[in-house]
């Protein structure tokens, strides 16, 4: 009798050791994940998403993946599954997407180049905002109109954004010569405008934008230029002389790497330029560069180097040139360089 457990005492052990495993389960598989092996390939699948860009979701241990065809935010776990995390009607297309994380926020630019479900005639080429939405529950924070912003009544296509560290967003114009600097209240101004970053007449230019150390390094997608801009006086843009030999023609997503170095996407959208990473070095904070390596990419029309997981990097596919052409697909690639 002495050696019988009390019923009461073992359903109190019993609900101690179950409280102490439930208050650990937030950490667990996040880190078992964090050891888990990186996939080679992710192919993922989802109604005409068509992501433009993406980012690593280190807190959920995810990817975030913007659609140009539903103007929605969807969550893509390792094995390609897909989980729709912000659904906002007032989002038309997504390209350009990033993490804030002092605010523990991902913010998006929204746009209209006729891809989109919500496209219209009259939004076509139009559109140029900025949205920034909870990272766990996608609920909305704020939404800005660029193009109203811009004032000037022509076109207007918001497409990438980078954060600098105290959470300010700075985002690029495809269709108008320039760069918008939004603080994190969601308040924007024209940070730069300068003919110089002008797209050709019926194509895109300003793209891919990092920032460096007080500077942002701009991409152009036109004509395959990158530029400087001290943020401390934007009038002194330069265009950054990069050496190499190698076209960067149909420079698209950039991406700043933790190393220094950037990471680039150039693609063979409308037939023009190639379809491979490649990755970028400067020695002297940017005023030059180096191309140090390409990479093809066996899959059609790249769009954004995305980090991943334990520092891995991964490239994006997700059917832009078959969107383009009416024709959007269901899946998707993420592949590792």
């Amino acid at each position: 009798m002495m050696n019988r457990q009390n019923p009461a005492i073992r359903r109190t052990v019993v609900a101690i050791a179950a409280a102490a495993l439930l208050g650990t389960a937030g950490t667990l598989p996040a880190a078992a994940a964090a050891h888990r092996p990186t996939p080679a390939v992710i192919v993922g699948h989802a109604p005409t998403l068509v992501p433009e860009a993406g980012v690593w979701d280190a807190s959920h241990h995810r990817f975030l993946l913007g659609s140009l065809r539903h103007g929605t935010v969807s969550a893509v776990a390792l094995d390609g599954s897909v989980r729709t995390l912000v659904q906002d009607p007032a989002l038309t297309e997504i390209a350009g997407l990033r993490i804030d994380p002092v605010h523990r926020r991902v913010l998006v630019t929204d746009l209209d180049n006729g891809i989109g479900e919500r496209s219209t005639a009259a939004t076509l080429g139009k559109i140029a905002g900025i949205g920034a939405y909870d990272l766990d529950t996608g609920r909305r924070l704020f939404y800005t109109d660029l193009a109203t912003v811009a004032g000037d009544g022509g076109s207007h296509l918001a497409n990438d954004i980078a954060v600098a560290p105290d959470g300010t967003a700075y985002v690029t114009d495809s269709f108008a010569p320039v760069v918008y600097r939004v603080t994190p209240d969601g308040t924007a101004s024209v940070l730069l405008r300068d003919p110089r970053l002008t797209p050709a007449p019926g194509t895109y230019g300003l793209n891919g934008i990092v920032y460096r150390e007080g500077h942002l390094i701009l991409g152009k997608w036109d004509d395959g230029t990158l530029w400087r801009v001290p943020l401390g006086n934007p009038a002194a843009l330069r265009r950054v002389e990069v050496a190499g030999g190698a076209s960067l023609l149909h420079l698209d997503g950039l991406l700043g790497r933790p190393d220094g170095t950037i990471a680039g996407v150039t693609n063979a959208l409308f037939g023009a330029g190639r379809d491979a990473e490649l990755e970028l070095r400067s020695d002297d904070h940017w005023r030059t560069a180096r191309l140090t390596a390409v990479h093809p990419s066996p899959d059609t029309t790249p769009t954004a180097p995305v980090a991943g997981p334990a520092g891995s990097l991964y490239l994006l596919s997700g059917g832009l040139a078959a969107a383009a052409s009416g024709h959007p697909t269901d899946a998707f690639t993420l592949r590792r360089i």
